[in-house]
């Protein structure tokens, strides 16, 4: 597994977004955004914005190639495998037409409801970017969360999955999880800490140790 961290981004004022290095057209589009931008050659996918995050790009021609020649349930495998929430992103209007209209409805089926990765829609690369930019920003600076580079691993991690769970408590972010289990080292020693001891915590308060607690304890109706 090869993984690339970056901590601490709670005090970022720009969004980082790992861009691969075969994407120059939209890497020149987010120079427009207020954004830092990081040339990478990726495995996965073709942007990455978050721990849980990462974008596969198809121009609409390209998408409806990668149906025929089997490359696109490939790829978007390979992203379920590595992240979180995948997002694809299809550029382009002329969707239609080298193909059966069933055999493209078909396949942004499965995408959706089988594969479970959302799709988002965009006429050009100029507003690919701009949604590119808009996912790191609120991932990133919004939501706090880190970014990694994740690839070539099957499965999660016990480590994410423990992330994962203590990232479920009342606004604990994922950077903010890692800290807690640093410090608690398991997750039967967060759920049993008392407010005080919770405190300890860098970035966990009076208010916040208390949602904390008042959860782990309510009963479950």
């Amino acid at each position: 597994m090869f993984c690339h961290y970056l901590n601490s981004m709670e005090n970022a004022v720009k969004p980082i977004v790992f861009v691969d290095k075969r994407e120059p057209v939209i890497r020149d589009r987010l120079d427009n955004f207020n954004c830092i931008v990081k040339d990478k050659m990726l495995l996965v996918g073709d942007f990455i914005v978050s721990d849980r995050i990462c974008i596969e790009r198809k121009i609409s021609k390209d998408f409806v190639q990668s149906i025929v020649d089997q490359r696109l349930f490939t790829q978007l495998k390979k992203m379920k495998e590595n992240y979180e929430k995948p997002v694809l992103i299809i550029e382009g209007n002329d969707l239609y037409g080298r193909l059966h209209p069933n055999a493209i409805r078909g396949a942004l089926t499965s995408i959706t409801i089988d594969m479970g990765i959302p799709i988002l829609w965009s006429s050009n690369p100029e507003e690919s970017a701009g949604l590119i930019y808009w996912l790191a920003r609120k991932e990133q600076i919004d939501q706090k969360r880190s970014l990694e580079i994740l690839e070539g691993r099957r499965g999660v991690s016990k480590s994410k999955k423990q992330e994962f769970i203590v990232a479920g408590l009342p606004n604990v972010s994922a950077v903010l999880a890692k800290r807690i289990l640093k410090h608690f080292k398991t997750i039967k020693s967060v759920f049993n800490a008392s407010e005080k001891e919770l405190q300890e915590v860098d970035g966990i308060g009076k208010e916040k140790a208390k949602k904390i607690v008042e959860l782990i304890e309510s009963k479950y109706k």
